[in-house]
């Protein structure tokens, strides 16, 4: 038999990605990507990724074991049904209606014949920067917040970070499939809300939009800042990234947004620090690319709520895998699953 492969899928309310890959997450085959009709039918998403799996299969330079899948939502792989997922679905009566108990699993096996295991897209990224990032394969217990939009979480643990008989690395999911949603952790009781319904979340203060309205009630309120030149006056236009872009030219306010949202996030960070005692903890996503004007501040706040003796064993750092965490983690779950032993 050729080298084995395994093909990573990352699924997402806009594009469907897909590669081979090999046990240890090197390429073995071009990468390919297309829309995921996430909100046309439910046959629509399952035919864009079967077609990109094809595609991925076709082009891979080795023997095709098994398919892993990222899913945003709540993903149960032993029935192989996703419980949610809020980006898929379709209008009805002019009203979006979400993705609830729809199978994926089966129909995908169906249509190529292959073998498929899935989990949910943040969880799945944090086993791909255990083993392939800042994790490197060795971590006693990585946790990992994934920064964008919303603000998801995973976990992972090693056999050393558990008592009992274990194999791992361990992917914590929870009893019902659905845990470590580290961002719906409340840090300021009754506070903001967010798309959970819940006040006062990590995502609250953390997401996308939390950040910009920050900047831009801040500059609304007559705080001086370079942020209105380099948007032309035009407020709906700013961007984390351009806030970063300001606070690296000494932009004060920029730099003062980034110290709040940092302290929400370093709340978060050693509150989860208490509960695993991670040695690893990573910070993933688009917003992550802030660097040490956020972390050096989420550092701070986390020092402040951490167990001093479980703060001595942690690296906070961003995470390294960044945009291939999804595809490299779905593939690291599919060669746990269907390694040839």
């Amino acid at each position: 038999m050729s080298e084995p492969c395994y093909i990573g899928v990352d699924l997402g309310g806009t594009n469907v990605r897909a590669q081979a890959l090999n046990h240890a997450g090197q390429p073995r085959g071009a990468r390919f990507e297309n829309s995921s009709h996430a909100q046309d039918s439910t046959e629509a998403t399952l035919e864009a990724i079967a077609g990109t799996i094809r595609q991925a299969v076709a082009a891979a330079e080795g023997t095709v074991l098994g398919i892993g899948i990222a899913v945003p939502g709540h993903v149960d792989d032993e029935t192989g049904i996703v419980r949610w997922a809020p980006n898929f679905g379709r209008e009805v009566n002019g009203v979006f209606v979400s993705w609830r108990n729809v199978p994926l699993k089966q129909p995908l096996v169906d249509k190529l014949q292959l073998p498929v295991t899935m989990g949910n897209d943040a969880n799945i990224a944090a086993l791909g920067e255990y083993r392939y990032g800042s994790g490197n394969g060795s971590a006693k217990c990585l946790c990992m917040l994934t920064l964008g939009t919303g603000v998801g979480g995973g976990v992972v643990m090693s056999p050393y970070a558990v008592q009992g008989r274990a194999s791992g690395p361990l992917l914590l999911i929870g009893g019902n499939c659905g845990g470590a949603e580290l961002g719906h952790m409340v840090v300021l009781a009754g506070g903001a809300d967010s798309t959970s319904g819940a006040y006062g979340t990590v995502e609250a203060y953390v997401g996308r939009d939390a950040i910009i309205r920050r900047a831009v009630h801040r500059i609304q309120r007559g705080y001086p800042s370079i942020l209105r030149d380099m948007v032309e006056g035009d407020l709906s236009m700013i961007t984390p990234l351009l806030i970063t872009l300001a606070a690296e030219k000494g932009d004060r306010l920029a730099r003062g947004v980034w110290e709040d949202v940092g302290q929400y996030l370093g709340t978060a960070i050693g509150t989860i620090i208490n509960v695993f005692a991670p040695d690893v903890f990573a910070i993933g996503g688009q917003i992550s690319k802030a660097g040490e004007y956020l972390l050096e501040p989420a550092r701070e706040s986390a020092r402040n709520c951490a167990v001093p003796s479980l703060w001595e064993d942690v690296k906070i750092v961003t995470a390294e895998l960044q945009d291939d965490a999804g595809i490299l983690g779905a593939a690291a779950l599919a060669a746990e699953r269907f390694a040839v032993t």
